[in-house]
């Protein structure tokens, strides 16, 4: 019997895993597109309907989850036989990071890490908002920006960054608005979103704000969207230092908030039984190097978000699944956690 498209099969073993077409596409370097297109000729060359419309996404029928257990473990089972493949001579150092981060920081410096390791590693960075499975060895580490991460026994987790998050615009911008003296003045002006609102809403609690209305503005899915759009004049962004620190310093962006506040941290994460391996310690290590601040003054810790407020917040004004813990894990890395959800928002 002739097999389907091993392009189809990828696509849906990526849908199932990631749970959206988006993340799937962004995997796959390829557009939502082609992702939807592999999975409705997939349909049809098996006959059998694996997906079915859920809100604005798609949920695995029945047939689905019974088809996705077995063709996740065919392409494991070819994951593997790849990496028992390839010449022992030279290993592979894989490396998910979210886009933000792996551009502003990392890139430049990857050499850096080369030598390091030494030429007998090659290094994989693949800037995505898709999470790893490191357990079953998709990714050999993963670095994330998050507000909470859920217990996993399987990986170990160790916070690397905790940087302040400012409110920033362009002189041009800050030139046509009143000048921001509370935390409340972002109100009235255009503010800029990441894949929803929920971002801002934490801010505006966390610098004092207990009441606000239903959040407008653009929502541009990422932050480095979100910080062009700043740099253009279109509105008001959140981002963390290690994004707009050059741009501070220069002075094509402008710090307005009037209390700079902390929202989550970066996060190194890894599978438990590989923590110590001598690869995996030279890029913890060389990871909390470059995400060390430049000398300057460092905001207070914020005060934590109330659980009643948060969570009927993102329950009516968030896309379903955008959800961020509302509290700060202990980061001494003695155990392993699990995000709620791919991060899409808020701090890459």
């Amino acid at each position: 019997m002739r097999l389907p498209s091993l392009n189809a099969l990828r696509a849906f073993e990526a849908f199932a895993r990631t749970g959206s077409i988006k993340a799937a596409s962004d995997e796959l370097a390829v557009s939502p597109t082609v992702v939807s297109r592999h999975l409705r000729n997939l349909q049809l060359d098996l006959g059998v309907v694996l997906v079915e419309p859920h809100g604005r996404g798609l949920l695995l029928t029945q047939a689905g989850e019974a088809f996705n257990v077995q063709i996740r473990r065919a392409f494991d089972i070819m994951r593997r036989a790849n990496d028992d493949i390839r010449p022992a001579s030279r290993r592979t150092l894989t490396i998910w990071c979210i886009p933000g981060i792996a551009n502003q920081r990392l890139l430049a410096r990857l050499p850096q890490l080369q030598s390091r390791l030494g030429h007998n590693f090659e290094i994989v960075l693949q800037p995505t908002t898709t999470r790893p499975d490191l357990v079953r060895g998709e990714a050999d580490a993963e670095v994330i920006c998050i507000n909470g991460l859920e217990a996993n026994p399987g990986v170990r987790t160790e916070l690397i960054a905790h940087p302040p998050v400012h409110a920033v615009a362009s002189p041009a911008f800050c030139a046509r608005f009143p000048e921001v003296k509370h935390a409340s003045d972002f109100l009235s002006l255009p503010l800029l979103h990441e894949a929803s609102t929920l971002y801002w809403e934490q801010w505006l609690e966390y610098s004092g704000v207990a009441d606000f209305p239903i959040l407008r503005g653009p929502r541009l899915w990422h932050a480095h969207l979100t910080i062009e759009a700043a740099r253009l004049g279109q509105g008001v962004a959140l981002a963390n230092t290690l994004l707009v620190e050059q741009d501070l310093a220069a002075g094509t962006l402008v710090d307005l908030s009037p209390n700079a506040v902390r929202l989550g941290g970066y996060y190194f994460l890894a599978a438990a039984n590989r923590w110590a391996d001598p690869e995996l310690v030279v890029l913890r290590r060389w990871l909390k190097e470059m995400l060390q601040l430049n000398p300057v003054a460092i905001a207070p810790e914020a005060p934590p978000v109330r659980r009643d407020i948060a969570l009927s917040r993102s329950v009516q004004r968030t896309d379903p699944g955008v959800l961020h813990s509302d509290y700060d894990d202990d980061p001494d890395a003695t155990g392993g956690r699990r995000l709620r959800r791919p991060p899409g928002i808020g701090y890459s």
